[in-house]
């Protein structure tokens, strides 16, 4: 079956399970969804270098990572208020290369403090088509810098921001094909 195809169907399924789930971002229109900027190691020096271009309803998040530096590429969305309160994690559909990647989400202040930490979750792809994966809330920890931080925890509500991330400690080349991102209800698989 074709991956147009594929994401047709799981459109139509996706629909039938009303509520239990949101979209973020759809790559299938035209402009997408949302907008999307690169972050890559360079901002500290490293030599990693990784891009992204939409292709056959796709984002495409490719390049190579080059641990003699920083190790890491990442793609960024626009800010935007989510408000995800009522939702248990991301799922997204993607076609991966078998590397592990990390999801991460930006929040705004709501406590008033001057530092915003983001939040990341790793994700592992198979390598062998489509898939779709979940990433809970719950598995989200709390970054500033570079440094994992004790808290706070994650709040749902304050999303203004999605990422992805190659960070897995190996050098070369590495593609991952995202079709959708989506918000879900637990006990609702769409």
């Amino acid at each position: 079956m074709s991956p147009l195809l594929q994401g047709l169907l799981l459109t139509s399924l996706l629909v039938s399970g009303a509520g239990e789930s949101r979209m973020l971002a759809d790559f299938s229109e035209s402009p997408p969804s949302l907008a999307w900027r690169v972050v890559n190691d360079s901002v500290m020096g490293g030599r990693s270098e990784g891009d992204f271009q939409l292709e056959d309803h796709s984002l495409v998040f490719s390049g190579r990572t080059n641990t003699d530096g920083g190790g890491f590429s990442s793609i960024r969305s626009e800010t935007r208020r989510f408000d995800l309160e009522a939702f248990d994690g991301i799922r997204l559909r993607v076609r991966g290369d078998g590397r592990r990647y990390t999801f991460r989400l930006a929040t705004w202040d709501t406590r008033g403090e001057r530092r915003r930490p983001s939040y990341w979750a790793d994700f592992e792809t198979g390598g062998n088509g489509w898939e779709v994966i979940d990433v809970p809330f719950r598995r989200f920890r709390p970054r500033w810098r570079g440094r994992w931080l004790e808290g706070p925890k994650l709040d749902p509500r304050a999303i203004d921001g999605l990422g992805l991330m190659i960070y897995d400690g190996e050098d070369g080349p590495f593609r991952l094909e995202v079709y959708w991102i989506r918000a879900y209800r637990e006990g609702g698989r769409d």
